[in-house]
């Protein structure tokens, strides 16, 4: 049994405009629904525990997508305190060694093949892992006035991506222990490499880009038409 946790408790403030950009429409449906129904393609995910902001007017109630289950809970202010929310509110027939996937809500491009490559390697891993693509463009550090300084070595670096895959009990204790820190951790494996564990990367598809700005909502209705288009 595997679920996803989806945090979307976001207000998305870098995009502007009054909607959360989880709910902005996308290709036909909304950017919440494609992230949601990509992870939930997968045979092997049994549901979602969506964690929403406490205000929330704009969810549109599902209760399920796909004959699977949709659950939600209120999130926090942070994506890891909405994570640790998530993993909280759960159904207590998942144990703690069973496997989470966590994905982003503004995450609408992730592919089949990705996610299977993830379950499969993840599973195979004592620690779990995470979607990530090597970085492939010089990198440069600049001063406060946005001068070079120089250039850094690139070999070994990745972008971490979602989905994520760690095990209910190491995620919860490796998110709360951060909390406890006063730690803010930008993605559950920093939680994780907190406990000195080392999560797997998986690499994946560059296109698997989360929406940030208008420009990235424009690419990925590209991505999406190209994707149904040969589907």
């Amino acid at each position: 049994m595997t679920w996803a946790i989806v945090p979307a408790a976001g207000r998305g403030s870098r995009f502007g405009g009054a909607t959360p950009k989880q709910y902005l429409p996308l290709a036909g449906r909304s950017v919440i629904e494609h992230s949601l129904r990509a992870v939930l393609d997968h045979p092997d995910v049994d549901g979602v525990m969506v964690a929403l902001a406490q205000d929330d007017g704009a969810w549109p109630g599902w209760r399920e997508i796909g004959g699977k289950p949709v659950l939600t809970c209120v999130g926090g202010g942070e994506r890891a305190d909405s994570v640790l929310a998530a993993v909280q509110a759960l159904p207590a027939t998942i144990s703690e060694d069973q496997w989470l996937l966590v994905h982003d809500a503004a995450r609408p491009c992730l592919h089949r093949q990705d996610l299977a490559r993830l379950l499969a390697e993840g599973r195979e891993d004592a620690v779990g892992a995470l979607l990530a693509a090597p970085v492939r463009d010089t990198l440069k550090r600049a001063d406060d006035r946005q001068h070079c300084l120089g250039t850094e070595p690139r070999e070994s670096l990745w972008r971490a991506l979602t989905p994520q895959l760690f095990r209910r009990g190491s995620l919860e204790r490796a998110l709360a222990a951060a909390q406890r820190s006063g730690i803010k951790v930008t993605d559950e494996a920093m939680a994780i490499e907190r406990l000195g564990l080392k999560p797997r990367l998986v690499e994946g598809r560059d296109d698997n880009l989360k929406i940030t700005t208008p420009a990235d909502l424009a690419l990925a209705e590209f991505i999406l038409s190209r994707a149904i288009g040969h589907g």
